[in-house]
């Protein structure tokens, strides 16, 4: 991080050293690999290993096999997301966001940077529950593996401000049992592990961006994906935590 402080010639420079060394960082996290890809991967092939058979899954009209792969895969890349605030988090306990603020990197590389290192954490995971499903005979024409695709990295940008308001929100201490709470919750009365029926589960669930992550799978039907009231809850989530972060930095910055 050294060489994101001593270059001072210019923030183009500093922002590309402070994301390769951010890049690194995040890959060497051992959270990351233990719930946003061990998990996922290990699950998926116990839940869906067994019913690769099953075409028409909880009557979705879906494969087992496509509905976990991208139910796992939203479990999974909900954690990478997340796992920027513990990164923050971090940093805020050892002072080396008041170091930052001394160099030309501005606060919006400084957020670019996180959240494309969280992304590119997300494509990994991705791509390997991709993997994992093409080896359970997941066969999908090209446009459904990109549709799919595009629902899924879109509908990460409310988990991606919601990592970055943990981090400015809480201690190293906590965003861990808060990450850890996450995580388990929303997939639980998301539908990842289970199709919804009709129900007060269904109704909350239709409000939460992380329900959306898991109906992207219905894109293998060779339907649109979401329906415009879909697109707007993401939009909607998207647009408050982003702006409940960006007053969660601001206030964290009058502290130092």
């Amino acid at each position: 991080m050294r060489a994101v402080v001593k270059n001072r010639g210019g923030g183009r420079a500093s922002g590309g050293t402070y994301l390769k060394y951010e890049i690194l960082r995040a890959f060497r996290n051992r959270r990351f690999f233990l719930f946003s890809l061990g998990f996922p991967i290990i699950l998926y092939f116990a839940i869906a290993g067994p019913n690769r058979g099953v075409n028409d899954f909880a009557g979705t009209g879906i494969s087992a096999p496509v509905y976990y792969m991208v139910g796992m895969a939203s479990f999974g890349t909900i954690a990478a997301m997340l796992s920027t605030g513990v990164r923050i988090a971090g940093e805020r306990a050892a002072g080396w966001n008041r170091q930052l603020r001394l160099t030309p990197l501005s606060p919006f590389v400084y957020f670019r940077t996180k959240v494309l290192a969280s992304y590119l954490m997300a494509i990994f995971t991705i791509v390997l529950l991709y993997a994992s499903g093409t080896s359970l005979g997941v066969r999908l024409p090209a446009w459904q593996w990109v549709h799919m695709t595009l629902l899924l990295l879109i509908g990460l940008v409310p988990f991606a401000a919601l990592g970055i308001l943990f981090g400015h929100l809480l201690t190293v201490d906590s965003i861990a049992p808060a990450m850890g709470g996450t995580t388990g919750l929303l997939p639980l009365i998301s539908g990842t592990w289970f199709p919804l029926g009709h129900g007060i589960v269904y109704d909350i669930a239709r409000f939460l961006p992380s329900y959306w992550l898991v109906q992207a799978s219905h894109v293998a039907m060779g339907g649109g994906g979401w329906t415009a009231f879909g697109w707007t809850v993401v939009i909607v989530w998207a647009v408050v935590l982003a702006a409940l972060a960006a007053r969660a930095y601001r206030r964290d910055t009058l502290r130092v």
